[in-house]
C-alpha cells in the first residue's frame, strides 16, 4: 500500500464498520506509541516488509453495492507445478538435514488488470460466495486489499491477547490426516512460545487444540492460544507484539527464523500483504484498546495494474509434493473462480 499524506481519500470496511478518509499513516515498528491514539486504525502488514497502520474517520455513508465484473485474462503463478514440487522436495531435504521442522511454501498468482477493479464489488461477491470471519478491505490512492481470511492472527481486548493458528486443510473433515494434526500441534507450540514473550508468566494457555472449522469448500484444524499481556497500556506494546509474533507462525514455519530463510531462498516473488497482517485497531478515549488482526490469507490485492492472490501449504517431512500442490490449488480454486466468474463451472 502506498504512503499517504494527511487527510487523503480512502475507504476501509469490516463487519459492521465503515471508515472513510485517511488522517494518518504510520510504520508501527517505528512509531508504536501512535497506535495508542484514540480512533479507528486499519493495519496492513506485508509478510516480508513493513507493518503500517492507517487512521480513518468513521464514514458518514455506505456506498451503494456495485456489480463485480469478472476478471478476464490468464492467471500466472510465481511457482508452476514442477517448480513447486521441486521446492517441496527441497524443504523436505532441509528437514532431513535438521535445518527446520516445518516451512510454509507459497506461490503468488497474478493477472494483468490495467483498469482498477471495484474493490467493494469484489468484497461483496466474496461475502456472498465465500463468507469469512475476518473479511474486510482497504482502498487508498491507487491500491487496495480485499481479505476473506478465516484465520485470527491477534485479537486484543484490554490486556487479553488471543491467536488462533490454522494448520491442516482438507476438502472435508474425513480428509484431515495425521500429518495435518502433527503440523497443527507444531505451529500451536510455536505461537504459544511467541506469546510467552509478551504475556505474564503462567497466563499463556492453549484453550482449544485441534478444533475443526468448516468453511466454504474447506475444512481446517484450528487451535486457540490466549494470554494476559505484560504492560498492555505501555507505549511500546505494538512494537513488542510484532517483535515476538510477526510474521505469523502458521504461514512461516518452525523454527521461524530458519523457515524464513528457506522461504527467501525458494519463493521467487515477495508475498506482499499475503500472509501478513490485516485488520483493525480501535482505541477508546480512555485508552482501552480492542483489535482484531487476521493472517492475510485468502486475500486479493491490486496495485500497478496487476491483481494478485496468494496460496500455499505447510511442508513437513511427511509431506507428499503432489498433495501439497493440490492443497494450494484447493485453497485458490473457489476464490479465484469467484473473481474470474468461473466458480462452479
Amino acid at each position: 500500500m502506498p504512503d499517504q499524506p494527511r487527510r487523503a481519500p480512502g475507504r476501509a470496511w469490516f463487519a459492521g464498520v465503515e471508515l472513510e478518509g485517511v488522517t494518518d499513516v504510520i510504520d508501527v515498528s517505528d512509531q508504536p506509541e501512535r497506535l495508542r491514539e484514540p480512533g479507528w486504525w486499519v493495519v496492513v502488514g506485508e509478510f516480508d516488509g513493513r507493518v503500517r497502520a492507517f487512521r480513518f474517520d468513521e464514514a458518514t455513508s455506505v456506498p451503494e453495492p456495485a456489480e463485480h465484473h469478472p476478471v478476464a485474462g490468464t492467471w500466472r503463478s510465481s511457482l508452476g507445478h514442477d517448480a513447486y514440487v521441486e521446492a517441496v522436495e527441497d524443504v523436505r531435504a532441509r528437514i532431513l538435514e535438521g535445518d527446520v521442522y516445518q516451512a510454509n511454501l507459497c506461490r503468488v498468482m497474478s493477472v494483468d488488470v490495467p483498469d482498477e477493479p471495484d474493490a467493494r464489488a469484489l468484497a461483496g461477491l466474496l461475502a456472498r460466495g465465500n463468507p469469512a470471519p475476518y473479511a474486510g478491505g482497504i482502498q487508498v490512492d491507487g491500491a487496495w486489499v480485499v481479505c476473506a481470511s478465516p484465520e485470527l492472527y491477534l485479537r486484543i481486548d484490554g490486556d487479553v491477547v488471543t491467536s488462533a493458528p490454522i494448520k491442516g486443510t482438507a476438502p472435508t473433515r474425513a480428509g484431515l490426516t495425521g500429518k495435518d494434526r502433527a503440523e497443527n500441534v507444531m505451529i500451536t507450540d510455536l505461537v504459544r512460545n511467541d506469546l510467552q514473550h509478551v504475556c505474564e508468566p503462567g497466563t499463556v494457555e492453549v484453550t482449544t487444540l485441534l478444533g475443526v472449522e468448516e468453511h466454504p469448500g474447506l475444512t481446517h484444524l484450528v487451535s486457540t492460544v490466549q494470554g494476559r499481556l505484560v504492560g498492555a497500556s505501555d507505549a511500546d506494546l505494538w512494537a513488542r507484539l510484532l517483535d515476538a509474533t510477526y510474521p505469523p507462525g502458521s504461514v512461516s514455519g518452525a523454527p521461524k527464523s530458519a523457515a524464513l530463510r528457506i522461504i527467501a531462498d525458494l519463493e521467487p516473488e515477495a508475498r506482499g500483504p499475503y500472509c501478513g497482517a490485516f485488520g483493525w485497531v480501535h482505541v477508546d478515549a480512555d485508552g482501552r484498546t480492542r483489535a482484531e488482526l487476521a493472517v492475510a490469507i485468502r486475500t486479493f490485492w491490486w496495485a500497478d495494474g496487476v491483481l494478485r492472490f496468494g496460496t500455499g501449504a505447510g511442508i513437513t517431512w511427511g509431506s507428499e509434493a503432489e498433495a501439497e500442490w493440490a492443497e494450494t490449488q484447493l485453497k485458490a480454486a473457489r476464490l479465484v473462480g469467484l473473481a474470474s466468474g468461473t466458480s462452479g463451472r
